[in-house]
This record gives structure tokens, sequence and C-alpha cells, in this order.
């Protein structure tokens, strides 16, 4: 049956959205190339705007695009053929393998299209822009804001990945588990990245989005069941700890709410009963690594009846553990506000203005505003006003600019 145009087209957009991802990620298992899948994905949201205004929309339209795409690269590797006998070939083998091609059947070619991207044969750098660019579909710009570098750059180092991969022939496929270790790393990054940007997104109108998140606490879920090990653990707890917050974080208008201010019944008990479990079971393993670390910070924040009742002093701890395995601007950042929280707010000034002379967070709008509001704490109101304006010229967040101007203007002229 038939639906209206318009919203035949905005159905494409919100497939799109949801699910092209996905698409591509089979259409490359399917057709066995990076190029050839990105050109059917494109023409199976081409056919889909043309059909699904006049025949409706499908059942389920991921299986749809699926079966589209692959058709389009068979027609198109088709009349390719004319000029390149090989191609016939190809065109047939892949029309003979249609009763394996069912995208439901699979373990989950995102996390296999992860892996590729996360290949050892890539640089480190490249492997994670081309995973959030290519699996997540995060713009460019906003990858450059999670690496602090420009976008153009970022654009170069995933243009030299994936020729890589084409040249070396990398396979796609999820590693035997003795090649795990190698690259886990790196999609740990990966996942964690596009956490972050779904629960603090980098810039826009939203503080959050939704659908990043639960995308990466999914693929945290399978790449445990893949691999059980105490990183994984960490990862998926500290995403989930963090998640069951997230409702808390913004009010009803959508403007921040700090931590301390948050309605703790709002909190997800059952994620956060879930996360701490994957914690204690991380760091039983005395195995354990930054994730876990992380998470186990977050679980005494969730743990704590209210902010007057959080145990400060266990938190600096396990900073001091954290930044035991490895220099982090930002750990140092987070320890001086705890470090505030348990000794006082002149303690912790003097941190992160150690820090600033460095010059490392010189940009990062966090470090000033955790300035000012430590400087407001010990009523030294005309640098507050100084650091929530430098603070203010570097956020890209609109709930958190209103928020960093409300805090301006509470200090009065």
């Amino acid at each position: 049956m038939g639906c209206g145009g318009q919203s035949a087209t905005a159905a494409v957009e919100t497939v799109y959205r949801a699910e092209s991802r996905r698409v591509l990620a089979t259409l490359i298992r399917l057709l066995g190339d990076f190029d050839r899948a990105e050109e059917a994905l494109h023409d199976a949201f081409a056919a889909a705007l043309q059909q699904w205004p006049r025949d409706g929309v499908p059942g389920n339209p991921r299986a749809w695009l699926v079966s589209a795409g692959r058709f389009k690269a068979i027609d198109a590797l088709r009349r390719r053929a004319r000029f390149d006998a090989s191609l016939r070939l190809l065109a047939e083998q892949l029309e003979g393998e249609a009763h394996e091609a069912e995208p439901d059947e699979v373990e989950d070619d995102r996390l296999r299209l992860i892996f590729t991207y996360c290949h050892p044969a890539l640089p480190a750098d490249a492997r994670v822009a081309l995973t959030l660019r290519e699996v997540c579909d995060l713009a460019t710009e906003e990858i450059a804001r999670a690496f602090l570098a420009a976008p153009a750059t970022i654009a170069q180092r995933i243009v030299r990945a994936k020729a890589r991969i084409r040249d070396a022939r990398i396979p796609y496929r999820v590693p035997e588990r003795e090649e795990l270790p190698a690259r886990l790393d790196s999609v740990l990054r990966v996942i964690y990245l596009v956490f972050n940007e779904g629960y603090s997104a980098s810039a826009g109108t939203s503080l959050t989005r939704a659908d990043l998140c639960a995308e990466a606490i999914r693929l945290g879920r399978l790449l445990l069941e893949l691999l059980p090990d105490p990183e994984v653990m960490g990862l998926l707890a500290l995403m989930l700890l963090h998640d069951a917050r997230r409702a808390a974080r913004t009010d009803a208008a959508g403007e921040l709410v700090r931590l301390e201010d948050q309605d703790r019944s709002a909190w997800d008990r059952r994620l956060i009963t879930e996360g701490s479990m994957l914690v204690r079971r991380a760091l039983a393993s005395r195995n354990f690594g930054p994730y876990a670390l992380q998470a186990a910070i977050v679980a005494v924040h969730a743990e704590a009846p209210s902010a007057s009742q959080t145990d400060w002093a266990q938190i600096v701890r396990l900073y001091d553990v954290l930044l035991g395995l490895g220099p982090s601007p930002v750990v140092e950042l987070n320890r001086a506000v705890a470090v505030a929280m348990r000794d006082g707010p002149a303690a912790g000034l003097r941190l992160v203005d150690d820090l600033l002379a460095r010059g490392e967070l010189r940009d990062y709008h966090l470090s000033h505003a955790a300035r000012a509001d430590l400087l407001r704490r010990l009523a030294r109101i005309d640098e507050a006003r100084s650091a929530y304006r430098v603070a203010l010229q570097l956020v890209r967040l609109e709930p958190e600019r209103r928020f960093l101007q409300q805090r301006l203007d509470e200090l009065g002229d």
C-alpha cells in the first residue's frame, strides 16, 4: 500500500539516521569491497526515495535496503562487464550467494567492520577516525573536535586509511581469539568515543544523543560476549554507569543539571547495579586498566546516597591509581576537582592553575569552567567572571553555554 510522499521521505531520512551504518556494514560483507558497498548504499536509499512513497515503507526497512543495495551492485557489475569480463564472473558469484546474504544471520556486521578498521596495519589515530566516520557516521568536524585537530587533517587520515585497507587487502572479519589483543585498545577507544559523543555531544543544541549511547553500549555488550576481558568489562561498566544518570543531566527545558543538583531518584538503578557488578568483577581480576578504574570512580558517585555523602577521598585515591597507569591532563583536571571537594577549593585551584600554566588544557573549556567555579567558591568574584568568559569563548555545546552564562550572570556586574 502506498503512503504519502512526504511521510515516506521522512521515513527514509529516519531509517538513514538509524540504520545506514548497519546496512553499509552488511553490504561490505556481502560485496567484499568498501567502495562498491558505499555506492550500493547510496543506490539503495535512492531507490527507497523512489519506491517507498508509491509502495509504502517495508516491514523490515534494513533488510529491504540490504537486498536493494546488493542487487543494485550486481546490476552495476553486469553493466561494466562489457568492458571487463572478470566483473561478469563476480556478478554471477554474488548472485549465487543470495541464500547466504540474510542480514539477521550475522553475529554483528558493525563489530566486524570496527575490527577491520582497527587493524594493526593502520596508524592508531587513523583507525579511530576511520571507524568514527564510516561505522558511526560522525561528521568529520565532530571527529576533529574529539581529536582536537583540524577537520582537513582528519579527512586526510580517513582517505589514507581507506586506501591502505584496499591496497593491503585487509580482510573484513572479527579476528581469531589470539589476534584480539592487538586490536582491543583501538576498539575500546572507538566505542568509548562514540559513547562520549552521545553522552556529551561535542557541539550543537542538544546535550546528549541517546542513539549513540545505545549503539556504544550494544557494541560493548557484543564485545564482552566475544572477549570477557577485564577492560571490556570496565568499559561496559563505565558506559552503563554514566548512562544511568543521563535522564537526570537535563531538566524539562533541556538545560544542564550539575551532578550535585541531579535528582538521584531519576537515576536508573538497574544500570547502576549491572555496572557496579562489572566493576567488581574487573577489579577482582587484578588485571584491570584505565576503563575499569574510571568505572570505579563513577560507581562511587552512583552509589552515594547524596552529593554530600560522596566519598571524595576514595575518588582521589582512584584518580591517583589511574594517573599511575599513564599521564592524562584531563584526568589530572578531574582529580583536581575531586581534591577541591576533599580538601577545599584553594587546594583544587592550585592544581588547576598548574595545569593551565603547562598549556595542555588552555583551549579546553572545562578547565576554565572548573577554575571559574573554584574562584567563585573562594569569593574571588572578578577572577571568576574572567574565567567564565574564557570558558564561554571556548564552549561549543549550547546547553553548556547557557549554563556558563547563567553562572556568570549570577555573579553580577
